[in-house]
């Protein structure tokens, strides 16, 4: 005798098999191609950092988290003002966030608490003007008189806790290979949230 009823079952049951599959392959198509979407913007365009330590404050405190821009620099170069995280010649394992003060092929010079840069432009040098990103109370002091004249691909960089900084004036300039990128967003805490993008100090 046919058995109508468990026909019917037996068909439902392969629908509804069928359907989990589906469901089942659509979520792997899913995570494949958000994993070959993420993974490339992670590895070239953008990268998480948390700020170890004070050397940058009052810009940027301990544990905030930031997102950083690295594409932009391949097709245009640093400019001064720019917040970057740079790996120090003395120490490759590390990364530091610095503002880029001097540019290749000038001379900067650290002395009486203020920044002097001498360039093409600017041969008998001109002041540096950080009141844009520095307290009045923020110095350039350090115990040496600075004087550092940059290669045609060399940075100076220093923090804006000049007080508490480790930076140019101790290991020196970097290249542009040692710029990992620019800080592009404070992503936390939420209260700071804050966009950096075409934040051109000196223009």
């Amino acid at each position: 005798m046919f058995n109508k009823k468990s026909e019917d079952q037996e068909i439902e049951s392969q629908n509804n098999y069928k359907s989990v599959l589906d469901f089942f392959l659509e979520l792997v198509k899913v995570v494949i191609i958000s994993l070959a979407i993420i993974i490339p913007i992670r590895a070239y365009v953008a990268q998480p950092f948390y700020v170890e330590g004070a050397s940058m404050e009052p810009s940027f405190y301990d544990s905030e988290y930031l997102i950083i821009d690295e594409i932009s620099y391949h097709f245009s170069n640093p400019e001064r003002g720019d917040v970057v995280i740079v790996r120090p010649p003395n120490n490759l394992s590390s990364y530091y966030i610095k503002r880029i003060i001097g540019l290749p092929n000038e001379t900067v010079e650290v002395r009486d608490n203020k920044i002097y840069i001498y360039n093409d432009e600017n041969p008998s040098g001109f002041l540096l003007d950080e009141s844009k990103y520095l307290s009045r109370e923020t110095f350039s002091r350090h115990e040496n008189k600075t004087y550092e004249t940059l290669g045609e691909n060399e940075y100076f960089v220093m923090g804006d806790n000049r007080e508490n900084s480790l930076d140019s004036r101790r290991f020196g300039p970097i290249t542009f290979d040692e710029i990992k990128g620019q800080v592009f967003l404070r992503a936390f805490p939420f209260n700071r949230f804050t966009l950096f993008a075409n934040n051109n100090y000196y223009n």
